[in-house]
């Protein structure tokens, strides 16, 4: 009986560490510090090679066509409703 209620206790207390250990992580994750950094990260992978480093060009482009193409369309239509 007594074993019993020490492997009882020690599993409880395992259990405990593992369940603080993935609240701290959550918490880690979730944290707009941690979030902003990734998404940072995500635009950067976009934009730059991890590899070489380099500017992924066609990316840049892709960006730089729709960004022109939408302030046109902005010119274009401030024109024709004035």
């Amino acid at each position: 009986m007594s074993d019993e209620l020490s492997e009882l206790e020690t599993e409880i207390q395992e259990t405990r560490e593992r369940l603080a250990a993935t609240i701290d992580q959550l918490l880690y994750r979730s944290s707009p510090k941690t979030i902003a950094r990734r998404e940072v990260a995500s635009i950067k992978g976009h934009y730059v090679d991890a590899a070489t480093g380099q500017p992924r060009t066609d990316n840049i482009l892709k960006t730089v066509g729709i960004v022109v193409g939408t302030v046109a369309v902005f010119v274009v239509l401030r024109r024709v409703t004035r």
